[in-house]
């Protein structure tokens, strides 16, 4: 009979176990094996325990995903109704199956009305790398199969596999092999970093003009899709001046360029919109989805299509030459109309917009509105970014910012929460269930690792 791992095991013996076999995200591994990794072995609500009993407040949603938080009887029972009914089926043979009917009708009901199609893959990863076949092959079946240049950001992150990372830009990626042809880069609308003497407006619209520059450098002609996440999710929770998006979407539109946006982290209610496009109020042609859609429970991802688009796609395309095994995988799409039937149902995304992202938005301008190593606050809903800096008047940031993040971060670990460090800015992201008093606790003992930062830094 199969058991659950066992969870009555030293620490020190899981530790060496996972040193042995195993390769961490972003991480020095023979730091790592020296220190030892936390060992996770319980989650509900909010809530994390590790294998030595200690609770931690996650601040992060795992990886902006935990949309419900952990322990979801209805999740769980959904992946059990669906594995004793149909565990398994593809989608190749002209074949489908109810759980994926099922969960793209809600989807699209969920959706603004342009969208019509998605292809689902099992990561943000995945359908990002979907996007750039996608997005040629369009251009294939309306005649202009030169235009095949895709452009993204400076600092964006798209993903870790070869194509999804040479269209971000992250430059450490890159320098392990993240590179494709046809891929260029413009830069980041980090106003904070960058602005200068610049108006966040005025610095937002020049930094929207780079589009169009890069455009005319490389041929409208050529360029077949800027991609973009609609805020920066891992290269630093970075909102974009308002003056951004209306000037990107207008350069799309003239220069006849697909907008892709990128809703991995922004999707399913994070902002306190359904879709993060919508807080910002911009219209894409394509949405990269995942995260969220499962509330992180079974690995799912998906492109979404404007019916300009996927029209094109099935009315003209002919055979669509891709692929995936677990493509629209019954259990993940059981669970996942599950999930989307309580963000709907129990008015969760109503809530974030109207009540808790309001509230957490407000305490963390009262607690860090006037700290003395805090900058910058931006977020809205249940996200947000505090932008350590050593002199605020000048937005003058730390020589060692990463450093001090990543004490920061450790800091919190300590006083049991868990939020994320980015280069020189504190991110966090709980889950859409958050109540008040929890908010109030991530953000006390935010407060207290970001004090005991400051002392590090002579600041208190």
């Amino acid at each position: 009979m199969n058991v659950p791992a066992q969870l009555n095991r030293l620490t020190e013996d899981y530790q060496k176990s996972d040193a042995a076999h195993h390769i961490h995200a972003f991480v020095d591994q023979k730091a790592l094996n020296a220190e030892g990794p936390r060992v996770m072995v319980r989650g509900e609500g909010l809530y994390l325990w590790d294998s030595e009993g200690k609770r931690y407040l996650d601040g992060m949603s795992g990886l902006w995903c935990t949309q419900l938080g952990y322990g979801r009887r209805d999740l769980t029972a959904a992946a059990a109704a669906q594995m004793d009914q149909l565990a398994y089926y593809n989608m190749f043979f002209h074949t489908t199956h109810p759980a994926v009917i099922e969960l793209s009708e809600l989807l699209f009901s969920l959706l603004p009305g342009h969208y019509s199609h998605v292809i689902y893959t099992n990561s943000g990863s995945e359908a990002n790398e979907v996007l750039i076949r996608t997005v040629r092959r369009y251009w294939q079946v309306v005649g202009q199969p030169q235009k095949k240049i895709m452009i993204g950001r400076w600092n964006g992150y798209h993903g870790s596999t070869l194509a999804a990372s040479a269209l971000g830009g992250m430059k450490f990626m890159h320098e392990m092999g993240g590179l494709i042809p046809d891929v260029a880069h413009i830069d980041e609308p980090y106003w904070y970093a960058h602005g200068g003497e610049l108006t966040p407006a005025e610095f937002g619209r020049r930094c929207a003009l780079q589009l169009e520059e890069k455009i005319l450098e490389l041929g409208a002609e050529n360029v077949a899709g800027f991609i973009a996440e609609p805020f920066q999710g891992a290269g630093g929770m970075i909102f974009p001046p308002e003056s951004y998006w209306p000037e990107i979407q207008r350069i799309c539109r003239q220069y006849d360029v697909l907008l892709c946006a990128d809703e991995v982290i922004g999707g399913f209610g994070r902002t306190g919109e359904w879709f993060a496009h919508q807080h910002f109020g911009f219209e894409p042609d394509t949405l990269s989805i995942a995260k969220g859609l499962t509330s992180g429970y079974l690995p799912m991802g998906g492109l979404v299509l404007s019916k300009r688009v996927a029209d094109a796609l099935v009315e003209r395309g002919g055979v669509f030459a891709h692929g995936l095994t677990y493509s629209g995988h019954p259990v993940a799409a059981a669970v996942a109309l599950a999930n989307l039937k309580a963000l709907r149902d129990e008015g969760i995304v109503r809530q974030v917009k109207n009540d808790t992202g309001p509230y957490l938005q407000k305490i963390l301008h009262e607690v860090f509105g006037n700290h003395p190593m805090i900058g910058e606050i931006q977020g809205t809903g249940l996200l947000a970014a505090l932008q350590f800096a050593e002199d605020k008047s000048t937005r003058k940031r730390f020589e060692n910012e990463n450093d001090l993040a990543w004490r920061c971060r450790t800091f919190g670990f300590e006083e049991g929460v868990i939020i994320r460090s980015t280069l020189g800015r504190m991110i966090m992201a709980p889950a859409l269930v958050a109540t008040r008093t929890e908010l109030d606790e991530l953000v006390e003992k935010t407060r207290i690792a970001v004090d005991r930062t400051a002392r590090i830094a002579g600041k208190l």
